[in-house]
């Protein structure tokens, strides 16, 4: 099933490359693809996978739109950001 997930502190392709590889680690998950423009994430996954998706959002640093957004969530997705920019999978 298709789901679109509204996210924070999403800012470039170094943060969106970091998402659809910490997402497709999710055994389920296929098809991540994240939006910049709408700090959204679309992918396919089953519903029972949602807690975990949400949960390794927030562990990468990118809380869903709504949840407590704390200053340790913000500096985690900025590290989270560098380490896809390095990698060289900064979206262009």
């Amino acid at each position: 099933m298709e789901q679109t997930i509204k996210i924070q502190n999403l800012k470039c392709g170094g943060c969106a490359a970091t998402i659809r590889k910490g997402l497709s680690e999710i055994d389920g998950v296929s098809d991540v693809h994240v939006d910049l423009e709408n700090s959204s994430v679309s992918l396919e996954a089953d519903e029972q996978l949602e807690e975990s998706i949400h949960a390794k959002l927030a562990q990468m640093g990118y809380p869903v739109e709504n949840d407590p957004n704390s200053l340790m969530k913000q500096a985690k997705s900025y590290v989270s950001c560098m380490i896809g920019r390095v990698s060289g999978e900064e979206e262009k």
